[in-house]
Protein backbone atom coordinates (compact mmCIF):
# COMPACT_ATOMS: atom_id res chain seq x y z
CA UNK A 1 0.00 0.00 0.00
CA UNK A 2 3.02 2.34 1.10
CA UNK A 3 4.75 2.23 -2.31
CA UNK A 4 1.19 2.27 -4.91
CA UNK A 5 0.94 5.65 -2.56
CA UNK A 6 4.18 6.44 -3.78
CA UNK A 7 3.61 5.90 -7.11
CA UNK A 8 0.06 7.66 -6.83
CA UNK A 9 2.00 11.12 -5.61
CA UNK A 10 4.59 11.08 -8.49
CA UNK A 11 4.44 13.66 -10.23
CA UNK A 12 4.34 13.02 -14.78
CA UNK A 13 3.90 9.11 -14.49
CA UNK A 14 1.98 9.10 -17.39
CA UNK A 15 1.96 5.33 -17.53
CA UNK A 16 0.03 5.37 -14.06
CA UNK A 17 -3.86 6.65 -14.69
CA UNK A 18 -4.35 7.17 -10.93
CA UNK A 19 -0.92 9.24 -10.82
CA UNK A 20 -1.90 11.23 -13.79
CA UNK A 21 -5.66 11.50 -12.07
CA UNK A 22 -3.78 13.05 -8.82
CA UNK A 23 -2.11 15.53 -10.74
CA UNK A 24 -5.32 16.60 -12.29
CA UNK A 25 -6.86 16.83 -9.13
CA UNK A 26 -3.99 18.75 -7.37
CA UNK A 27 -4.16 21.47 -10.22
CA UNK A 28 -7.50 21.76 -9.89
CA UNK A 29 -6.66 22.32 -6.02
CA UNK A 30 -4.51 24.17 -6.40
CA UNK A 31 -5.92 26.53 -8.46
CA UNK A 32 -9.20 26.89 -6.35
CA UNK A 33 -7.25 27.75 -3.62
CA UNK A 34 -5.53 30.34 -5.73
CA UNK A 35 -8.95 31.64 -6.96
CA UNK A 36 -10.74 31.86 -3.71
CA UNK A 37 -7.26 33.83 -2.18
CA UNK A 38 -8.18 36.14 -5.15
CA UNK A 39 -11.76 36.95 -4.57
CA UNK A 40 -11.39 36.99 -0.63
CA UNK A 41 -10.01 40.41 -1.85
CA UNK A 42 -13.07 41.75 -3.80
CA UNK A 43 -15.87 43.46 -1.76
CA UNK A 44 -17.74 42.00 -4.57
CA UNK A 45 -17.77 38.67 -3.37
CA UNK A 46 -18.21 39.45 0.53
CA UNK A 47 -21.75 37.68 0.25
CA UNK A 48 -19.91 34.76 -0.28
CA UNK A 49 -16.93 35.42 1.48
CA UNK A 50 -17.94 32.16 4.12
CA UNK A 51 -17.71 29.40 1.49
CA UNK A 52 -14.36 31.43 -0.07
CA UNK A 53 -12.51 30.59 3.19
CA UNK A 54 -14.36 27.36 3.38
CA UNK A 55 -12.91 26.59 -0.25
CA UNK A 56 -9.72 27.99 1.51
CA UNK A 57 -9.49 25.78 4.35
CA UNK A 58 -10.89 22.40 2.81
CA UNK A 59 -8.14 22.81 0.30
CA UNK A 60 -5.27 23.49 2.52
CA UNK A 61 -6.39 19.87 4.67
CA UNK A 62 -6.08 18.17 0.86
CA UNK A 63 -2.33 20.04 1.04
CA UNK A 64 -1.81 18.73 4.66
CA UNK A 65 -2.68 15.69 3.57
CA UNK A 66 -0.67 15.40 0.66
CA UNK A 67 2.46 17.00 2.58
CA UNK A 68 2.51 14.08 5.01
CA UNK A 69 2.01 11.48 2.56
CA UNK A 70 4.90 12.62 0.67
CA UNK A 71 7.35 12.49 4.38
CA UNK A 72 5.54 8.62 4.90
CA UNK A 73 6.65 7.55 1.43
CA UNK A 74 10.23 9.27 1.34
CA UNK A 75 12.14 6.33 1.47
CA UNK A 76 10.90 4.96 -1.80
CA UNK A 77 12.15 8.55 -2.79
CA UNK A 78 15.87 8.28 -1.77
CA UNK A 79 15.73 4.26 -1.24
CA UNK A 80 19.89 5.04 -0.80
CA UNK A 81 19.13 6.77 2.56
CA UNK A 82 17.66 5.60 5.63
CA UNK A 83 13.96 5.73 6.62
CA UNK A 84 14.96 8.72 9.01
CA UNK A 85 17.50 10.49 6.52
CA UNK A 86 15.34 10.28 3.39
CA UNK A 87 12.44 12.21 5.50
CA UNK A 88 15.04 14.58 6.44
CA UNK A 89 16.26 15.06 2.96
CA UNK A 90 12.64 15.55 1.96
CA UNK A 91 11.49 17.82 4.27
CA UNK A 92 14.54 20.43 3.36
CA UNK A 93 14.15 19.53 -0.08
CA UNK A 94 12.68 22.40 -2.72
CA UNK A 95 9.28 20.43 -2.53
CA UNK A 96 9.13 20.18 1.17
CA UNK A 97 9.82 23.62 1.76
CA UNK A 98 7.08 24.88 -0.73
CA UNK A 99 4.48 22.42 0.77
CA UNK A 100 5.66 23.50 4.37
CA UNK A 101 5.56 26.99 3.89
CA UNK A 102 1.97 27.09 1.38
CA UNK A 103 0.65 24.69 4.46
CA UNK A 104 1.89 27.24 7.61
CA UNK A 105 0.03 30.27 6.57
CA UNK A 106 -3.41 29.00 7.34
CA UNK A 107 -2.80 29.40 10.73
CA UNK A 108 -1.64 32.40 10.75
CA UNK A 109 -4.14 34.38 8.33
CA UNK A 110 -4.19 36.83 11.27
CA UNK A 111 -0.82 37.13 12.25
CA UNK A 112 2.53 38.85 10.41
CA UNK A 113 1.68 39.66 6.97
CA UNK A 114 5.18 37.89 5.74
CA UNK A 115 2.97 34.67 6.77
CA UNK A 116 -0.08 35.78 4.90
CA UNK A 117 1.83 36.56 2.14
CA UNK A 118 3.56 32.98 2.34
CA UNK A 119 -0.12 31.58 0.35
CA UNK A 120 1.73 33.14 -2.57
CA UNK A 121 3.83 30.39 -2.73
CA UNK A 122 1.23 27.83 -3.36
CA UNK A 123 1.42 29.24 -7.27
CA UNK A 124 5.14 27.85 -7.27
CA UNK A 125 4.18 24.34 -6.96
CA UNK A 126 2.63 24.34 -10.02
CA UNK A 127 6.07 25.02 -11.59
CA UNK A 128 7.13 21.64 -9.66
CA UNK A 129 3.61 19.92 -11.35
CA UNK A 130 4.80 21.41 -14.77
CA UNK A 131 8.71 20.11 -14.48
CA UNK A 132 7.30 16.67 -15.16
CA UNK A 133 5.97 17.46 -18.90
CA UNK A 134 7.29 19.37 -21.69
CA UNK A 135 6.71 22.60 -21.95
CA UNK A 136 9.10 23.43 -18.32
CA UNK A 137 11.86 20.89 -19.83
CA UNK A 138 11.55 22.85 -22.79
CA UNK A 139 12.31 26.19 -20.70
CA UNK A 140 14.46 24.81 -18.04
CA UNK A 141 16.59 23.11 -20.80
CA UNK A 142 17.62 26.33 -23.33
CA UNK A 143 18.19 28.71 -19.89
CA UNK A 144 21.01 26.11 -18.91
CA UNK A 145 22.31 25.63 -22.46
CA UNK A 146 21.95 29.46 -23.37
CA UNK A 147 23.19 30.87 -19.73
CA UNK A 148 26.39 32.13 -20.72
CA UNK A 149 25.09 34.18 -23.90
CA UNK A 150 21.77 35.26 -21.51
CA UNK A 151 24.52 36.06 -18.82
CA UNK A 152 26.70 38.06 -21.05
CA UNK A 153 23.42 40.14 -22.65
CA UNK A 154 22.04 40.60 -19.25
CA UNK A 155 25.52 42.57 -17.92
CA UNK A 156 25.41 44.10 -21.36
CA UNK A 157 21.70 45.37 -20.08
CA UNK A 158 23.28 46.38 -16.54
CA UNK A 159 26.14 48.29 -17.59
CA UNK A 160 24.16 50.27 -20.11
CA UNK A 161 21.52 51.21 -17.46
CA UNK A 162 23.99 52.22 -14.70
CA UNK A 163 25.52 54.22 -17.44
CA UNK A 164 22.39 55.82 -18.27
CA UNK A 165 21.56 56.16 -14.38
CA UNK A 166 24.66 58.33 -13.98
CA UNK A 167 24.62 60.57 -16.90
CA UNK A 168 20.53 60.94 -16.79
CA UNK A 169 21.88 61.77 -12.91
CA UNK A 170 24.55 64.64 -14.24
CA UNK A 171 22.03 66.39 -16.78
CA UNK A 172 18.94 66.81 -14.79
CA UNK A 173 20.41 67.32 -11.37
CA UNK A 174 20.54 70.73 -11.80
CA UNK A 175 17.24 71.11 -13.23
CA UNK A 176 15.10 68.87 -11.34
CA UNK A 177 16.65 68.33 -7.85
CA UNK A 178 13.72 67.42 -6.72
CA UNK A 179 13.45 64.82 -9.12
CA UNK A 180 16.66 63.48 -9.78
CA UNK A 181 17.93 63.65 -6.54
CA UNK A 182 20.35 60.83 -6.11
CA UNK A 183 21.68 58.36 -8.48
CA UNK A 184 19.15 55.99 -7.17
CA UNK A 185 16.65 57.92 -9.10
CA UNK A 186 18.71 57.67 -12.32
CA UNK A 187 18.48 53.94 -12.03
CA UNK A 188 15.03 53.54 -11.76
CA UNK A 189 14.46 55.85 -14.86
CA UNK A 190 16.35 54.09 -16.72
CA UNK A 191 15.42 50.33 -15.60
CA UNK A 192 12.15 51.77 -16.91
CA UNK A 193 13.21 53.67 -19.80
CA UNK A 194 15.44 50.63 -21.40
CA UNK A 195 12.91 47.74 -20.29
CA UNK A 196 10.02 49.55 -21.59
CA UNK A 197 8.73 53.27 -22.54
CA UNK A 198 9.03 54.58 -19.85
CA UNK A 199 7.02 55.03 -16.44
CA UNK A 200 6.52 58.68 -16.28
CA UNK A 201 6.97 59.70 -13.27
CA UNK A 202 10.40 60.65 -14.11
CA UNK A 203 11.58 62.37 -17.13
CA UNK A 204 14.19 64.50 -18.30
CA UNK A 205 13.55 68.40 -19.42
CA UNK A 206 16.83 69.82 -20.80
CA UNK A 207 18.29 69.69 -23.92
CA UNK A 208 20.87 67.17 -22.98
CA UNK A 209 18.79 65.27 -21.06
CA UNK A 210 16.13 64.42 -23.64
CA UNK A 211 19.32 63.84 -26.37
CA UNK A 212 20.34 60.99 -24.04
CA UNK A 213 17.47 59.30 -23.31
CA UNK A 214 16.66 59.48 -26.90
CA UNK A 215 20.05 57.31 -27.46
CA UNK A 216 19.79 55.20 -24.67
CA UNK A 217 15.91 54.88 -25.22
CA UNK A 218 17.12 53.11 -28.58
CA UNK A 219 20.00 51.26 -27.24
CA UNK A 220 17.66 49.78 -24.45
CA UNK A 221 15.55 48.59 -27.50
CA UNK A 222 18.78 46.68 -28.84
CA UNK A 223 20.21 45.62 -25.74
CA UNK A 224 16.66 43.72 -24.97
CA UNK A 225 16.58 42.23 -28.65
CA UNK A 226 19.57 40.31 -27.82
CA UNK A 227 18.45 37.73 -24.76
CA UNK A 228 15.27 37.54 -26.19
CA UNK A 229 16.43 36.66 -29.87
CA UNK A 230 18.78 33.98 -27.90
CA UNK A 231 15.84 32.67 -26.28
CA UNK A 232 13.72 32.25 -28.90
CA UNK A 233 16.22 30.41 -30.97
CA UNK A 234 16.81 28.67 -28.34
CA UNK A 235 13.33 27.24 -27.84
CA UNK A 236 13.01 26.53 -31.84
CA UNK A 237 16.24 24.43 -31.38
CA UNK A 238 14.83 22.48 -28.22
CA UNK A 239 11.64 21.86 -30.07
CA UNK A 240 13.05 20.77 -33.36
CA UNK A 241 15.17 18.54 -31.51
CA UNK A 242 12.05 17.33 -29.04
CA UNK A 243 10.27 16.14 -32.57
CA UNK A 244 13.28 14.72 -34.34
CA UNK A 245 13.05 12.49 -31.06
CA UNK A 246 9.49 12.16 -31.49
CA UNK A 247 10.15 10.99 -35.00
CA UNK A 248 12.37 8.53 -33.81
CA UNK A 249 10.34 6.82 -31.54
CA UNK A 250 7.33 6.75 -33.39
CA UNK A 251 9.86 4.73 -35.60
CA UNK A 252 10.90 2.38 -33.28
CA UNK A 253 7.22 1.90 -32.31
CA UNK A 254 6.09 1.23 -35.98
CA UNK A 255 8.81 -0.03 -37.70
CA UNK A 256 11.52 -1.69 -36.10
CA UNK A 257 11.07 -5.62 -36.19
CA UNK A 258 13.26 -8.44 -34.70
CA UNK A 259 13.54 -11.49 -37.54
CA UNK A 260 15.22 -15.17 -36.38
CA UNK A 261 16.94 -16.94 -38.88
CA UNK A 262 15.22 -20.18 -39.38
CA UNK A 263 16.42 -22.85 -42.44
CA UNK A 264 14.62 -20.73 -45.33
CA UNK A 265 16.66 -17.91 -44.60
CA UNK A 266 20.28 -19.10 -43.24
CA UNK A 267 22.65 -18.95 -45.56
CA UNK A 268 21.53 -15.89 -47.81
CA UNK A 269 23.00 -12.76 -47.56
CA UNK A 270 22.11 -9.27 -45.93
CA UNK A 271 21.53 -7.67 -49.15
CA UNK A 272 19.82 -10.78 -50.56
CA UNK A 273 17.52 -10.66 -47.45
CA UNK A 274 17.16 -6.94 -47.50
CA UNK A 275 15.84 -7.09 -51.66
CA UNK A 276 13.89 -10.18 -50.99
CA UNK A 277 12.05 -9.31 -47.30
CA UNK A 278 12.09 -5.60 -47.86
CA UNK A 279 14.09 -5.12 -44.74
CA UNK A 280 17.25 -2.53 -44.14
CA UNK A 281 18.89 -4.35 -41.39
CA UNK A 282 20.83 -2.31 -38.17
CA UNK A 283 22.35 -5.00 -36.49
CA UNK A 284 23.05 -8.99 -36.28
CA UNK A 285 23.10 -10.63 -33.13
CA UNK A 286 24.67 -14.04 -33.38
CA UNK A 287 25.26 -16.08 -30.16
CA UNK A 288 26.05 -13.26 -28.00
CA UNK A 289 27.54 -11.38 -30.10
CA UNK A 290 26.63 -8.17 -31.76
CA UNK A 291 27.53 -7.81 -35.22
CA UNK A 292 27.19 -4.66 -37.91
CA UNK A 293 25.48 -5.78 -40.52
CA UNK A 294 27.00 -5.79 -44.48
CA UNK A 295 25.79 -6.41 -47.92
CA UNK A 296 28.40 -9.86 -48.09
CA UNK A 297 27.75 -11.00 -44.49
CA UNK A 298 26.01 -14.27 -44.64
CA UNK A 299 23.50 -14.88 -42.07
CA UNK A 300 22.97 -18.32 -39.84
CA UNK A 301 20.27 -20.45 -38.28
CA UNK A 302 18.78 -18.73 -35.06
CA UNK A 303 20.48 -15.51 -36.06
CA UNK A 304 18.76 -12.13 -34.93
CA UNK A 305 17.91 -9.57 -37.20
CA UNK A 306 17.14 -6.13 -35.95
CA UNK A 307 16.28 -4.23 -39.27
CA UNK A 308 13.75 -1.74 -40.28
CA UNK A 309 10.59 -2.45 -42.25
CA UNK A 310 11.14 -0.85 -45.67
CA UNK A 311 8.13 1.92 -46.79
CA UNK A 312 6.76 0.39 -49.27
CA UNK A 313 6.32 -3.03 -47.86
CA UNK A 314 4.40 -1.39 -45.32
Amino acid sequence: MKKKIFDILQIGDKSNIWSRGFDFFLVISIFMHIGSMFMQTFETFADYMEQLKLVEYVTTVLFCVEYILRIWTADYLYPSLGKIKSKAKFLVSFDGVVDLLTIIPVFFLTGFVAFRMLRVVRIFHLFRLNAKYDSFNVITTVLLEKKNQILSSVFIIIILMLAGSLGMYSAEHEAQPEVFDNAFSGIWWSVSTILTVGYGDIYPVTILGKCMAIMIAFLGVGAVAIPTGIISAGFVQQYSENQRITNYKRLDMSEIVEIEIDAKLSGKSMQEIGETEGLYPYLVLRSGMSILPSDDLIVKKKDVIIARIMKDEI
